[in-house]
């Protein structure tokens, strides 16, 4: 188990981000989804699948309420957030696309810091609810934004994980954010394990 530094933080992503995003979004896909798809299709997912999404999604972000930020250790950036609108027709609703953390970096208060820094900025841009997407059967997941005070609202969806077709169960956990205390630090930092949503911002 890692233990928690005092050189760690939470900050908008940069272009230079790019390649050590993408590394992070290929261990966490591998850690995720390896298990359920065939190991040739896990093979692909590589920093080198992903790059060019994030790239170009920092440089034309769909909306100007669009975000990505990522959570460091010193130098390195070990975890990442997409957030932005809900995919609804409910402006005042924001959505965490994606939130990984690499797998040897957890439960050091990353994915926290993370989820802590993606309810922020959503709030600052006026948004008042948050929905998030993650695989039915992520407990440890489940049980991390549960802690935090999001609660699944009955919607799931099937996704599509591989070229074949196979799908994995997702369901929606939905938040408040106009209670300042609707969402809050996890009790316990086992986060971090699913890329759920869109594969970038």
């Amino acid at each position: 188990m890692n233990s928690p530094t005092s050189d760690t933080g939470v900050r908008t992503a940069r272009a230079n981000d790019v390649p050590a995003v993408a590394h992070v979004q290929a261990a966490v896909w591998r850690d995720t989804y390896g298990p359920l798809v065939d190991a040739d299709v896990a093979a692909a997912f590589t920093p080198a699948a992903f790059e060019p999404a994030w790239r170009e999604s920092l440089r034309n972000p769909p909306s100007p309420r669009h975000r990505l930020l990522v959570a460091t250790e010193g130098a390195a950036v070990v975890g990442f957030v997409a957030i932005g609108p809900a995919d609804n027709t409910d402006p005042a609703t924001g959505e965490i696309y994606t939130l990984g953390v690499r797998p040897e970096h957890r439960r050091a208060g990353n994915g926290s810091r993370l989820l802590n820094a993606a309810v922020d900025t959503l709030r600052a841009g006026d948004f008042g609810a948050l929905t998030m997407w993650l695989l039915a059967d992520d407990d440890q997941t489940r049980a991390f934004l549960s802690a935090a005070g999001l609660r699944p609202d009955g919607a799931w969806r099937d996704r599509v994980v591989a070229a074949d077709g196979r799908t994995a169960r997702e369901i929606r956990l939905t938040a408040s954010l106009t209670d300042s205390d609707a969402v809050s630090d996890a009790a316990s930092d086992s986060e971090g394990r699913t890329p759920h949503g869109t594969d970038a911002p």
